[in-house]
């Protein structure tokens, strides 16, 4: 019998994904109770393939024994999108459905703050106009013709 595929989503982390996996469910009963594949085979071996502009990379065979288990892939490039699929199998069966891709954009550090470097940034920027327009304005270079009301004059 073939197993898989496996449930996986992934999230993303500064410069990593966090991939959560759940084994596939087993169609195996004891006494009317289902069977996880934990219960069978004590312990399971999964592979993640990672796909990126590089290409495709097999990263290397771990094992578990958790039924929902979850792995975080460092060292990834920031802002660069990352696809996976999981593969697991165990020792007596090798037979594997892999999981369907799932994609992802790395994060980068710095985007956290991002948002508020650039309200910041275009406070300053509004301040800076309007102290220039306020110094042209007082040294006479710039004219405002406001006509007031004869009352007023």
């Amino acid at each position: 019998a073939q197993l898989g595929p496996p449930e996986v989503n992934i999230t993303s982390c500064p410069n990593c994904i966090n991939v959560t996996i759940k084994l596939p469910t087993s169609h195996v009963t004891d006494e009317g109770k289902l069977l996880s594949l934990i219960d069978i085979y004590k312990e399971m071996y999964y592979v993640i393939t990672l796909k990126s502009l590089d290409g495709e990379h097999k990263r290397p065979r771990q094992k578990t024994t958790e039924e929902v288990f979850s792995t975080v892939i460092g060292d990834l490039y920031a802002s660069r999108n990352y696809c996976v699929s999981v593969e697991v199998s165990a020792s007596l069966n090798r037979h594997s459905i892999p999981s369907p891709w799932k994609c992802v954009t790395a994060d980068s550090e710095a985007r956290q703050g991002y948002h508020e470097v650039a309200v910041a940034g275009a406070v300053c920027v509004s301040l800076i106009i309007v102290a220039v327009l306020k110094c042209v304005h007082s040294a006479g270079f710039i004219l405002l013709k406001i006509s007031f009301p004869q009352t007023l004059v």
